[in-house]
């Protein structure tokens, strides 16, 4: 495979728990080594040295705090992460492949908190328009139906502080990301069902058509 010739791009994968997101970055990490892109794998909330202080409070099971500062901290990561990561290296013509971005906070914070409450939305929204100067080029989200995902989960290690909710959040969180994937134009839909070589498979062909079909 020849590496293609367009500009460094910005993905984000998004989901709720369980979903298979590090499998399918891995992979895609991979596809990204045999092409020769140069890329960058990060994370929110954390990414960054300062965000990642900040994802160790906001994941911590013992820590107890009100919706509006969780929210509050979440773009305080996003800013430092963007500002210290993610635009530098688009600006080295360096390509980003990031595990969650705005759009959990919409699903998280917004549907899963506030139950899609439209104050809160608009919160979000005019949070984003002001922190947030560049958004990815390309939001694949992993669907999975939000039982099966909880199941795949509960296996892992010890359950942190978002992976602990009920099953009732996690359904909203979903509705969040269905909406954005109705309404965002960037927004890919891949189903999450199935061996993961399958789930590979769709990822490639949606980063092939949405941002390498005309790059030669």
């Amino acid at each position: 495979m020849s590496q293609p010739n367009c500009p460094a791009r910005f993905i984000s994968f998004e989901g709720t728990e369980g979903v298979g997101k590090t499998t399918a970055i891995k992979a895609l990490a991979a596809k990204f080594d045999a092409l020769g892109i140069d890329y960058i794998q990060t994370r929110e909330p954390g990414g960054s040295p300062f965000a990642e202080k900040l994802r160790a409070l906001l994941l911590d099971p013992a820590t107890q705090i009100n919706d509006d500062t969780e929210l509050l901290l979440m773009f305080a990561a996003r800013s430092d992460h963007l500002q210290s990561v993610i635009l530098p290296a688009l600006n080295q013509n360096k390509w980003v492949i990031c595990d969650r971005f705005v759009d959990s906070t919409t699903a998280y914070q917004g549907f899963g908190r506030g139950f899609g409450d439209k104050k809160i939305l608009d919160k979000i929204a005019q949070l984003t328009e002001n922190f947030v100067p560049k958004l990815p080029d390309l939001t694949l989200w992993l669907d999975l139906p939000v039982d099966l995902g909880m199941s795949r989960a509960g296996k892992r290690s010890k359950a942190d502080r978002f992976e602990q909710e009920r099953q009732d959040f996690f359904n909203r969180v979903y509705k969040g990301f269905a909406t954005l994937a109705n309404h965002e134009p960037r927004f890919c839909r891949i189903d999450a069902q199935g061996e993961s070589d399958e789930v590979t498979a769709r990822i490639w062909q949606a980063v092939q058509l949405r941002l390498f079909a005309n790059s030669n």
